[in-house]
């Protein structure tokens, strides 16, 4: 493998996003409130061709609307900003043209927006306050929100996204460990239309331990679709990356790096410390339909997963009645509704196909380019981090090759490691500092005190609740309603 960096942020970058049609140009957003956006068209990319401000705090989530005519950016200021990029492709986009075109106020933290895959006009977002809001620019004009477009959730909305081919269709997870499939035309509108929120179908996301009284629901923090729309990838907070169809409730396979030899110290997929985005691909546009998913890790890696054909999943996936899973003490792990409910355990793909290095710290977003045989991933480092098979690339000369090394987290604190962490008690953003490479690399250090901390942690410890008890997020022995 070869990579390349792409430098221009100066702190954490947290979303990145493809422009719809072929991915011609790259948006990048993070801590240090700008918007970049790069052109893979370029010869020779080596900065970014245009840049957006506006945010006043992190950014979170990030995406083109279907014709490019929209960027929609949100975050930890609680409003999403509309930025016009008609003009990008043709070049007339101004350097003056920096601020947004509309800005739609939340009152908490906006985690996801999802376009619409046939109307630049509709978007959906969530926010920690519960909220999925729907906003249609060709029905009213105006930025104020109707109550005839709101879903008030009870939890933290955490991932929301649009089905790619059926748009009344949309899928959103919560902090509750809800996975729902939503009708827009149940979903939205007066109250005597309104069906069950919109819900059409509730995954499974609760799993048992056979060795384990309590079961656990870890908290999902991104979905995604494949391109097709018939594959749906929830990736969770301290477990892995999980693949359902939507045809059924239960999934298909968990993703993980089980079955990768490791040297000692060496570390594995994780996802304990940070939010992750993942994505679906393939290795081209004429080259395969072979789904491919990708997902960053707490290793400082990131994992790249062929995904089998849905049918055979389904035939390797197993079915435990209740009886059958009381009678084996191993540590097997299903996935299941309630604790008299029969048990599924998906297919386990335990060796990827390849796993990305060339990152000093935590990964939290991949992106499979749609044209390019690319994948970019970012995170708690300051760059967009490039990875091809190939030694060149279109729009780069000559990439270097990735280091097989990856680097190790000590496993005690350092000196300067201790410093960080008072100056962080005392109120000191460690981004704060004048050189941005120290900034950087006390930043890792802040997220390596993270990692020893809460890293690898098991989820039957982190968000248990016992089978005989009352379940504490949702007040009901069942994890999903």
């Amino acid at each position: 493998m070869t990579f390349r960096k792409l430098r221009a942020h100066s702190s954490c970058i947290n979303a990145l996003a493809l422009s719809s049609n072929g991915g011609r140009f790259l948006a990048s957003g993070g801590d240090d409130l700008k918007l970049h956006l790069w052109d893979f068209h370029q010869e020779d990319i080596t900065e970014p061709i245009h840049t957006f401000i506006g945010p006043q705090s992190n950014i979170f989530c990030l995406e083109f609307s279907r014709s490019n005519q929209f960027l929609f950016a949100g975050g930890t200021d609680a409003i999403v900003r509309q930025y016009d990029v008609s003009r990008l492709e043709s070049g007339l986009l101004s350097q003056n043209d920096k601020l947004p075109t509309s800005m739609f106020r939340e009152n908490d933290t906006i985690r996801d927006v999802t376009c619409n895959p046939f109307h630049d006009e509709v978007f959906l977002s969530a926010s920690d306050n519960g909220r999925i809001v729907h906003y249609d620019a060709r029905l009213h004009h105006s930025t104020t929100v109707r109550a005839a477009d709101i879903i008030q959730l009870t939890a933290e909305v955490t991932s929301v996204k649009f089905h790619p081919t059926i748009e009344h269709l949309f899928v959103t997870s919560d902090s509750q460990s809800n996975v729902c499939l939503r009708d827009m035309r149940m979903a939205f509108g007066p109250r005597k239309t309104r069906s069950n929120e919109g819900i059409v179908r509730t995954f499974q996301t609760t799993i048992a331990r056979r060795n384990t009284k309590t079961m656990s629901n870890p908290e999902p923090s991104s979905l995604a679709f494949d391109q097709e729309g018939q594959k749906l990838a929830v990736t969770s907070l301290h477990y892995y990356p999980t693949i359902y169809t939507l045809s059924d409730p239960n999934p298909i396979a968990i993703c993980t790096g089980n079955a990768v030899e490791r040297s000692p110290g060496q570390r594995t997929y994780s996802n304990s410390c940070t939010m992750k985005h993942g994505c679906f691909g393939r290795a081209g546009p004429s080259i395969s339909d072979v789904d491919y998913y990708c997902g960053g890790s707490d290793d400082f890696c990131s994992y790249l997963w062929k995904i089998p054909p849905v049918e055979q999943l389904i035939a390797q996936r197993e079915e435990i009645s209740v009886f059958e899973w009381r009678l084996d003490i191993s540590s097997t792990v299903g996935f299941t509704e309630k604790s008299d409910s029969p048990k599924f355990v998906p297919t386990e793909i335990s060796t990827p196909s390849a796993i990305l290095k060339g990152h000093n710290s935590i990964v939290n977003t991949a992106l499979i380019h749609p044209q390019f045989p690319l994948i970019l991933t970012a995170g708690i480092e300051s760059a967009i981090t490039l990875h091809s098979p190939f030694p060149s690339s279109p729009f780069s000369g000559q990439l270097s090759l990735t280091p097989q090394e990856v680097r190790q987290l000590p496993s005690t604190a350092t000196m300067e490691e201790a410093q960080v962490i008072d100056s962080v008690l005392l109120g000191v953003d460690p981004t704060d500092r004048e050189n941005a490479e120290e900034a950087e690399i006390d930043t890792i250090r802040l997220f390596d005190r993270i990692i020893r901390m809460e890293g690898e942690a098991d989820p039957f410890e982190v968000r248990p609740w016992a089978e005989d008890e009352t379940n504490p997020d949702t007040g009901s022995l069942d994890m999903i309603n």
